[in-house]
C-alpha cells in the first residue's frame, strides 16, 4: 500500500467534489472458476483499491459527504478461515494503513444505508460490472436489479475519473515497476520466435518472468501470429516464417497498476522486404504521434495525424492513392488501421472503462464519432499533465472486411484493391508503448534502453 496520507487526501479530494450525500463503494468478492471453493486469484475493484487500498473480499465502504464519516464495513477471519488460510491482522489494523479509524461488521452496513435513506439522503455508487455487486446493490438499497445501473450516480462518477485520470508521482513509479518486469518478458521471449514453436512457448517464457518476479499479468495476453485478429487468446499455432507474431501484453505491479505493451516482431528474426515496408509505417505512425504528445493537445487530433502517416506509408506502396487528406477524413483508412490509436491506463488496463468510455475520453468539446474506426477510439479531449496514454497504431489485412469493402467498391478512389489483395496472408503489425503526458510535453516510461522496436534492435537479439 502506499502511505495512510494518499488514500486520505484522495478521499479528502472526492468528499470536496461530492455536494451531499453518501458515497458507497463495494469491494469485491472472491468469484469461483467451477465451484465455490475453487476461486480465480483475487482481484479487488479499482476504485475501491484507489481510495481505500485494503486487498482482500469482503469488504464495503461509505463516505459520509455531510457527517465527515470513513467507514469500513467487513468483518475479521474466523478460526475456521485460519486453519484454511493461515491468520490475519485484524481488520481495525489492517484499516489504519489506509488512515481508516472506523471499523463496523458487514451486517450494520445495511441498517447504515436504510436509516440514510429514510432521511432521504442520497446514495452514491458507480455502475457494478459483477453480478454478485448488482445484487448486493439492490439488497442493500431496495432497487430492482434493472434500476441499478440506471442509478448510478454520475456525479460521483465525473468525480472519480477526474481524481484518476491524473497519476501521481507514486502511481507512475508503479506503472514502471510493471514495465520493468514486461521488458524483461520480451526481451527473454524475443529470440525464441523461430518457425515451429507454438504461441503459446513464448507466452510460458513471458509468464515465467512475471511470475518470477512476483507479479501477474493486467489483462489476458495476446500472442498470435494472426495479428488481424485484434484480441485473440488462444494460444496454438505454429509460428511460421514469413509472418509476424504480435504480442501484446503487460504485467500488474504489486499495487495493481497495469502497464500495455505491444511488440510485432517477424518470426526468425529477420525482416523481409514486404514485413519491413509496413513495420517501418507503422513505426513512423507511432514515433510522429508520441512526438506529437502535450497538454492541452486533443487526442483525438494524434489519431487523425498518425492515420495520415501511415495512408501516406500505405499509398507509397500502392496500396493507396488519391488525395490523403480527404481519404482519412472520410476513413478509408480504416481498412487498415480500424481502431483508435490508444487509452488510458492506470489501475485499469484500459483505465476506468466499467465508469463509461464516454465520460472519461469524451467531453463536451469532443464527442464521439460515428464513423467506422474512428467510434472507437477511447481518447478524444485534450490531454492533461498526469495522463498515462498507451500509444499503438497499427496495420492490417483483415480478409472479412476487405471482401465486404471490395464487394460495396467502397472508396474506391482511395484503396488499389488489386494491390491490397497481394497482402491478405500477411496478418498485421502494431506497436505499443505507454506515455505519460508532462507540463512540458511527455515522457515515454519504462527504462533505457526500452523494449526494442527498431528492426536493426529486434534483428540484434536473435
Amino acid at each position: 500500500m502506499f502511505k495512510p496520507e494518499v488514500y486520505q487526501g484522495r478521499r479528502r479530494k472526492l468528499r470536496k467534489m461530492i455536494k451531499t450525500g453518501i458515497c458507497l463503494f463495494p469491494g469485491n468478492e472472491d468469484s469461483p472458476m467451477n465451484y465455490q471453493a475453487n476461486t480465480y486469484p483475487f482481484r479487488q475493484d479499482s476504485s475501491f483499491l484507489y481510495f481505500f487500498g485494503l486487498d482482500s473480499p469482503g469488504l464495503a465502504a461509505v463516505l459520509d459527504v455531510d457527517e465527515g464519516k470513513e467507514i469500513i464495513f467487513g468483518d475479521d477471519i474466523t478460526l475456521e478461515d485460519i486453519i484454511w488460510v493461515g491468520p490475519q491482522p485484524p481488520l481495525k489494523e489492517r484499516a489504519k494503513a489506509a488512515g481508516l479509524k472506523q471499523v463496523r461488521p458487514s451486517a450494520s452496513l445495511n441498517d447504515y444505508l436504510a436509516e440514510a435513506s429514510s432521511r432521504g439522503r442520497q446514495i452514491h455508487y458507480l455502475p457494478p460490472y459483477r453480478g454478485e455487486t448488482t445484487l448486493k446493490l439492490c439488497s442493500w438499497l431496495k432497487i430492482a436489479p434493472e434500476q441499478v445501473k440506471t442509478g448510478a450516480s454520475v456525479e460521483l462518477i465525473k468525480a472519480v475519473i477526474n481524481l484518476r485520470s491524473i497519476k501521481s508521482q507514486e502511481e507512475v513509479a508503479e506503472i514502471e515497476k510493471a514495465l520493468k518486469v514486461t521488458r524483461e518478458s520480451y526481451l527473454t521471449a524475443i529470440p525464441e520466435i523461430r518457425p515451429g514453436v507454438r504461441e503459446q512457448e513464448i507466452l510460458a517464457l513471458m509468464e515465467l518472468v512475471t511470475r518470477a518476479n512476483g507479479l501477474s499479468f493486467a489483462f489476458p495476453p495476446i500472442i498470435t501470429i494472426n495479428g488481424q485478429i485484434f484480441h485473440k487468446t488462444s494460444y496454438g499455432d505454429k509460428l511460421q516464417k514469413g509472418r509476424f507474431l504480435v504480442m501484446d501484453t503487460g504485467a500488474e505491479s504489486q499495487l495493481h497498476y497495469a502497464c500495455d505493451i505491444t511488440r510485432s516482431v517477424p518470426v526468425g528474426g529477420r525482416f523481409n522486404q514486404r514485413q519491413k515496408d509496413i513495420y517501418s509505417i507503422v513505426l513512423k505512425g507511432q514515433e510522429v504521434a508520441i512526438k506529437s504528445i502535450g497538454p492541452g493537445v486533443m487526442f483525438k487530433e494524434i489519431h487523425l495525424k498518425a492515420a495520415r502517416v501511415m495512408a501516406e506509408g500505405l499509398k507509397s506502396l500502392g496500396l493507396m492513392k488519391g488525395d490523403l487528406e480527404e481519404a482519412v477524413s472520410q476513413g478509408a483508412h480504416a481498412l487498415f488501421f480500424p481502431h483508435g490509436l490508444g487509452h488510458m491506463v492506470g489501475l485499469d488496463v484500459h483505465d476506468m472503462e466499467n465508469l463509461g468510455e464516454d465520460y472519461i475520453g469524451y467531453d463536451q468539446t469532443v464527442r464521439r464519432s460515428q464513423q467506422f474506426g474512428l467510434n472507437y477510439l477511447r481518447m478524444a479531449r485534450a490531454l492533461e499533465p498526469g495522463h498515462v496514454m498507451t500509444i499503438e497504431p497499427g496495420l492490417y489485412f483483415i480478409p472479412a472486411l476487405y471482401e465486404q469493402w471490395r464487394k460495396e467498391k467502397k472508396f474506391k478512389d482511395f484503396i488499389n484493391y488489386d494491390r491490397v489483395a497481394k497482402y491478405l496472408d500477411f496478418g498485421g503489425v502494431r506497436i505499443e508503448d505507454d506515455v505519460l503526458v508532462t507540463e512540458e510535453g511527455h515522457r515515454v516510461l519504462g527504462s533505457r534502453p526500452g523494449i526494442p522496436k527498431k528492426i536493426s534492435d529486434i534483428e540484434s537479439l536473435f
